[in-house]
């Protein structure tokens, strides 16, 4: 059993990076990828401390692209610390953040909402990766929301008073980063594009000739019918069905590693095919 979508307080999630290889361990997995949004800050930590446990870490992370209209999530696998177009790209997006959480703290100051973007990176332990779920929590904590969701239906949400737009990429583009860079890019829980699993051929016909390794089929909120179901148009358009809790900790207090709501099981021979997919093993 593995798990190949997982955050940490790197980005959105609330463990820390070392204790997801714990987690995962606990769960009987016997590997896990560390996928925090667009960065690989958690990474080494995590390497570390799976290394001791003796599971295997895929280095990874996930990025918001802009398709047909709607946002859509692309995880990356294999990505190395190392220079590259991939590299490069969260480096980009990461930039992105920083001038997209000053103008959030700017906007919520002169809504008279005491929160500095100081507070904004120490919420996320890591400048790079803070997100708007940092500055939810800090929000609840305040007292100016009842929750993290009502955090962004008050504030955060797009049209709401402190919303201000991400930089947004293309799935072709972070496919071709992430070719160019020897990692494989995977399209993360594709019903939240908002169409019908039977209109899913034609995204996943479109993104395999764009260079995508994959699709995620075994997502931990997923029914059995909806993984057979994704697992099947995967197959049929070269994809691999790769699966994962997507695990945030507290944040998502249904979803649990290595078995999401409870039923989830991905099997350890779609990551040695996923690893089939990299350009240095074509």
């Amino acid at each position: 059993m593995i798990d190949l979508h997982t955050h940490s307080t790197c980005s959105d999630g609330t463990d820390p990076p070392e204790r997801i290889p714990d987690l995962a361990a606990a769960a009987g997995c016997s590997a896990i990828a560390l996928t925090d949004h667009d960065t690989l800050a958690g990474i080494r930590s995590a390497q570390r401390r799976a290394d001791e446990l003796g599971i295997e870490l895929v280095s990874g992370c996930e990025v918001s692209c802009s398709y047909r209209g709607t946002s859509a999530h692309v995880l990356v696998y294999f990505v190395e610390n190392r220079e590259g177009p991939m590299q490069e790209e969260l480096a980009r997006l990461r930039d992105d953040r920083v001038v997209r959480n000053r103008r959030v703290a700017a906007l919520l100051e002169e809504l008279g909402i005491p929160i500095t973007y100081d507070e904004i990176v120490a919420e996320a332990a890591a400048e790079e990766s803070a997100g708007r779920p940092h500055v939810a929590a800090l929000l609840v904590r305040r007292g100016f929301a009842e929750s993290i969701p009502d955090a962004f239906d008050r504030w955060l949400g797009e049209g709401r008073p402190a919303y201000v737009p991400k930089a947004r990429v293309t799935p072709a583009e972070i496919a071709m980063a992430a070719r160019a860079s020897g990692s494989v890019a995977v399209l993360a829980h594709p019903l939240t594009l908002d169409v019908e699993i039977t209109a899913l051929d034609d995204v996943a016909e479109e993104l395999a000739a764009a260079g995508f390794a994959g699709m995620e089929a075994y997502y931990g909120r997923y029914t059995p019918e909806e993984r057979a179901q994704l697992a099947g148009v995967a197959r049929r358009h070269g994809l691999v069905p790769t699966g994962g809790s997507d695990y945030h900790g507290t944040v998502k207090t249904d979803l649990w590693i290595g078995k999401g709501e409870g039923d989830l099981c991905v099997p350890d021979d779609v990551l040695v095919e996923l690893k089939g997919r990299r350009p240095d093993c074509a």
